[in-house]
């Protein structure tokens, strides 16, 4: 099919990629959402539009429709289609129920303003809300945040009076044994949403039973049931009906604890600010606002699934669940929505086609066998005419003409991939799949998506795995993903001096030991915990914070005592924009102190002196700023991530007294006093370098995203691979993120091939260096953990979040999320992709071999006899095998390291390759040619000529061999380019348990079931020449792989046809 834009000739030399797209700089979505006139031109399906994804599938069909004129009507059916793709209809009722939840947000919104515009005078007495254990109740409290009932708030106290009445602590949060929760449970409820039961398995045979073919084919079993009965007594004329009846079916049957709030978190509850620093909340995702919100003692209240986009602050829970706005959203949504998968669109391309093949041959045969029965033409096996105009009763007419129908219809289930749906119905993740050629497509992503958590990578949108099998390039961050995210402090420089051992107390002056442990308690995110038991302590925080914490700690630092000797003004919470952090704190002897953390030179260049170790202020000139620039050189040369501490004093006089003021204000960063410069060592991850060689050796490029300067990403990314020594290490291939951003468009996609190692970069570098791999052509994968790479990860075709530090930010603007941050599961990821892809051609090829070798040896038997050697339980038996035991035994190959030796495979390249089609035709037309001498001369063959059932015989070494050639060449198709065809094949369990069950089920049939397959017993002779038959398969296979086959791909060569016919 033919999926190029409408504006482009089919002949034209550049087509775009409908999943891969031409974007453009102008926008970040590169889907503004515009109307346009020409409905293939959406340039990805990512984040498309439902209106858009609506006019491509139309256009789909439309396009279908017009090629095959009215012939694709029967196969090509909308419902079915897309049946296991994105129900669009679902999605624009959730976006209507999203709509309604924003109008009730919007409108508390506005009842709460016009409360806070009365005047109201005196004082109202709260009701008595009593619950149990509690002296207020859930719906009282909820009502409070949901309506954002500041009188209501006062009236009980503010948080801190609800915080009584709760009975939690405001600092250490609720008592959190057993009893406690149990208690807080059953009155207030538990932080989750009911979940819609899923579709029974009745629903699914329902849904089967709706496919035209099937109706027609149970139509004819019902028909030939009743005129067998008639005609032969129940006792005999059940079998044939029936058997189609069975074949057929089985087919289709087989609250008030105190929570923490950071950026980048997710807001879990509805509740109200405890305290807060910049505390500012993107409440878009509730009120359809997309300004962020600043949160304080006037605007205390927050509400479930809203994103923490500034500062930090703790909250007290006041809702939980069903309780909570976005809990009533989520009960309102319907959990089963599929995806849209270019695969599974292009999937259901090939079928239509091969289906209008089928159904052409199908209503071929139904003609030609219908014109021989009336014309007199057609023979029992006796040689008497079956039909004699005027002598046969109408009633044997009827079920002759029958029996013709049901063997067409019969060609078109076996010839069509979406003519049946899988007899067993399976549901992985929440997905339903049937194996027809749409659907195979739909369980092999299942299935992957279900190894792929074995591997540590969790797939929120089914299509990355397909699309990860695509990626040219990575761009990957350095630490936790590269590096093994436990830092330590290994290298100090303190005073002017380095400090051996870094914690090496004795070597500090008293005061500037005093203000370093001052700097390292407060102007922090982490926290200390001393174990009752006191047996050490317990570090939290991010693993830079927790490094510094530790070295603190080791300098002498009790964390909650430093903490109470000051206490805090304002906080400045760590920007990945800025690279630092800071905090605003006045001492017991109200002086004001300021204390910064940072990245080393961006901090040092804010300083104006120093403190040495005889806590002298020394000036900081040329000279001196030039030794500590060689300190953060020498470190970052080491791999080490630098941090430097520094402090500043501050006028009393000059801090804002209003709450307000003191929200927005920006704490200075000038003059600063350098106190100390760490270095933190992070090691590379065991084998992240293997990891990265085997990238490289698959055509995929690595590129390394770091924050930290580029002397410490120079030295990581020799240690890692991505550059192959420090010779490499010039511009463009390591670049400055500022460097990078100030290139213009065009100059940007010129050296953005060239760059491997991108140090001091923003999320907004990042993103930039994401739209211009993407404007070259590149299947680009990103990693990101912080709220600010939301953008990228949004933007770049496979999205991979850090499920360990990742943010709830992150997570959600993510494709997959890798659970360990590993790199070597960004690696596995790439190996399922291309294991998807190369699975579902095994299939294909598997497929396509079957529809071909029974399509022509029933059409040429037809021709020439008026009978066919296949008969309709016959080829059932067949369909089951190749649409339901193969596909399950063919997209469940695990992936091999094979599949790194090849490079990406492009969103171009056809589904089926030439190294298949002549794979598939060498094994057709052996099984043609064989089973087709077999029918015309196998009487002669076999010396059956003086057998009572020679012909019974004759059809069912046919049938035994046709199926067998399957077994056979189901082996085959497991490594189409490769010789050793058993490598690896007893890893498999469920291929190997396959392949047994069909044989198995294959000697039941012609042993002990010839009544319903009309077959007969086989002696040992007749099975060994059916084995035979089958095997040759295996050496003909090698003998194939030693024809070469053209580099440019088949349908090129009817592209360039029809252009010529044009």
């Amino acid at each position: 099919m033919n999926l190029s834009n409408g504006r482009s000739s089919p002949c034209g030399q550049t087509q775009r990629d409908l999943e891969a797209g031409s974007p453009s700089s102008s926008s970040p979505d590169f889907d503004g959402g515009e109307d346009n006139s020409d409905p293939f031109d959406i340039t990805r399906t990512k984040n498309a539009s439902i209106q858009r994804l609506k006019r491509w599938r139309f256009a789909i069909d439309l396009e279908v429709q017009n090629y095959s004129l009215k012939q694709a009507a029967l196969v090509l059916n909308a419902s079915r289609r897309f049946r296991y793709t994105l129900d669009l209809k679902k999605e624009e009722e959730r976006k209507q129920i999203l709509k309604l939840v924003t109008v009730h947000a919007r409108v508390i919104q506005a009842a709460y303003r016009f409360k806070e515009a009365e005047k109201v005078n005196g004082t109202i007495v709260p009701p008595s809300s009593s619950s149990g254990e509690f002296s207020i109740g859930q719906e009282k409290l909820s009502s409070i945040s949901r309506e954002h009932d500041t009188t209501a708030l006062r009236e009980y106290g503010g948080v801190v009076g609800l915080s009584h009445l709760l009975k939690t602590n405001l600092e250490k949060g609720i008592q959190g044994d057993d009893a406690d929760l149990v208690k807080r449970r059953n009155t207030f409820g538990s932080n989750n949403y009911p979940r819609k039961k899923g579709r029974s398995i009745l629903m699914f045979i329902w849904d089967a039973c709706k496919d035209l073919t099937l109706i027609i084919l149970m139509v004819a079993a019902i028909a030939s049931l009743a005129l067998g009965i008639k005609s032969e007594g129940i006792k005999e004329g059940w079998y044939d009906g029936g058997s189609i009846a069975f074949a057929v079916i089985l087919v289709i049957v087989v609250t008030g604890d105190v929570i923490p709030l950071n950026i980048g978190n997710q807001v879990p509850a509805d509740g109200i600010l405890i305290t807060g620093h910049s505390l500012a909340i993107d409440e878009s995702s509730m009120t359809g606002e997309s300004k962020i919100v600043d949160k304080h003692s006037k605007e205390p209240f927050l509400m479930s699934g809203c994103k923490v986009a500034g500062g930090s602050g703790t909250m007290l829970v006041t809702a939980v669940g069903i309780n909570t706005e976005w809990g009533l959203l989520m009960a309102s949504i319907s959990e089963d929505t599929g995806e849209e998968t270019p695969l599974q669109v292009r999937l259901n391309g090939v079928a239509t086609f091969i289906g209008i093949a089928g159904l052409s041959v199908a209503a071929i045969v139904l003609i030609v066998l219908l014109a021989r029965y009336f014309s007199g033409h057609t023979k029992n096996p006796d040689g008497s005419v079956q039909f004699i105009a005027g002598k046969t009763r109408v009633g044997d007419a009827i079920d002759g003409a029958i029996k013709i129908v049901t063997v067409a219809v019969t060609i078109v289930v076996v010839a069509v991939p979406e003519g049946l749906p899988l007899a067993v119905t399976l549901t992985l993740d929440g997905y339903a799949a049937s194996h027809n050629m749409g659907a195979i497509a739909h369980y092999g992503l299942a299935y992957s998506m279900k190894k792929m958590m074995e591997d540590k990578a969790l797939v929120r949108r089914l299509s990355a795995c397909e699309t990860m099998g695509s990626a040219t390039t990575i761009c990957s961050d350095k630490t936790g993903t590269l590096t093994m995210n436990q830092m330590t402090v290994v290298e100090a420089c303190i005073g002017g001096k380095k400090i051996v051992p870094p914690d090496k107390k004795s070597q500090l002056s008293p005061m500037l030991c005093s203000l370093l442990i001052e700097g390292v308690a407060q102007n922090t995110n982490g926290s200390v915990y001393v174990r009752e038991s006191g047996n050490g302590v317990e570090v939290s925080g991010s693993p830079t914070e927790k490094a510094i914490l530790q070295w603190g700690i080791q300098l002498g630092m009790d964390f909650e005592a430093a903490r109470s000797e000051s206490s805090i003004i304002h906080v400045f919470p760590f920007n990945s924009d800025k690279k630092r952090g800071g905090v605003a704190i006045q001492t017991t002897d109200s002086e004001i102190h300021i204390h910064w953390k940072g990245a080393a030179e961006i901090v040092l260049a804010c300083c104006t002196g120093y403190i040495d170790t005889n806590d002298q202020l020394v000036e900081m000139d040329e000279e001196k700023m030039t030794v500590f620039k060689k300190v953060i050189e020498d470190m970052a040369a080491d791999s080490l991530r630098c941090v430097a501490i520094a402090y500043r004093l501050y006028e009393m006089e000059n801090v804002p007294t209003s709450e307000e003021e003191l929200a927005h204000w920006s704490l200075p960063e000038d003059d600063l006093i350098l106190l100390a410069i760490v270095g933190l060592k992070d090691p590379c991850r065991p084998g992240v370098k293997d990891a990265v060689q085997l990238c490289q050796k698959a055509g995929v490029k690595v590129r390394m995203v770091t924050g930290d300067n580029v002397k410490t990403a120079k030295a990581i990314a020799v240690e890692c691979g991505i550059l192959s020594s420090s010779d490499d290490a010039t511009e463009p291939s390591i670049i400055e993120g500022k460097t990078f951003r100030a290139l213009t468009d065009e100059e940007r996609e010129e050296i953005v091939e060239r760059i491997s190692v991108m140090g001091r970069s923003s999320p907004n570098d990042k993103l930039l260096l994401v739209q211009a791999l993407r404007r070259k052509g590149h299947v680009v994968a990103v990693t990101g953990d912080g709220t600010n790479d939301a953008p990228a990860l949004h933007e770049a075709d496979i999205g991979l979040a850090m499920g360990i530090q990742g943010t709830e930010v992150a997570k959600e603007s993510s494709d997959i999320i890798i659970l360990d941050d590993n790199f070597a599961s960004v690696v596995k990821v790439v190996k399922w992709g291309r294991s998807v892809y190369a699975n579902i051609q095994k299939f294909i090829q598997f497929q396509l071999t079957v529809n071909i070798a029974a399509l022509v040896i029933n059409v040429v038997a037809a021709f020439s006899s008026g009978d066919i050697p296949l008969n309709t339980v016959q080829l059932l038996w067949v369909n089951l095998i190749m649409d339901t035991l193969g596909a399950l035994a063919l997209a469940t190959e695990p992936p091999t390291d094979h599949l790194m030796d090849q490079l990406p495979v492009g969103r171009r390249e056809p589904l089926v390759t030439n190294v298949m089609w002549r794979n598939l035709l060498i094994q057709a037309m052996y099984q043609v040619s064989v089973l087709l001498i077999l029918n015309f001369r196998g009487r002669s063959i076999l010396s059956l000529r003086h057998e009572a059932n020679a012909v019974k015989v004759k059809n069912t070494l046919i049938f035994n061999a046709f199926v067998l050639c399957q077994v056979f060449n189901e082996f085959n198709a497991r490594k189409p380019d490769e010789f050793n065809i058993f490598k690896g094949v007893t890893r498999n369990y469920l291929f190997m348990g396959i392949v047994g069950l069909t044989i198995v089920l294959q000697i039941v049939i012609i042993e002990f079931l010839g009544k319903f397959t009309k077959t007969v017993k086989l002696n040992w002779k007749q099975w060994l020449i059916s084995v035979i038959i089958g095997f040759i398969s295996w050496p003909l296979a090698v003998v194939g792989k030693l024809i070469p086959v053209p580099a440019t791909p088949m349908n090129n060569f009817f592209r360039i046809f029809r252009c010529g016919r044009t």
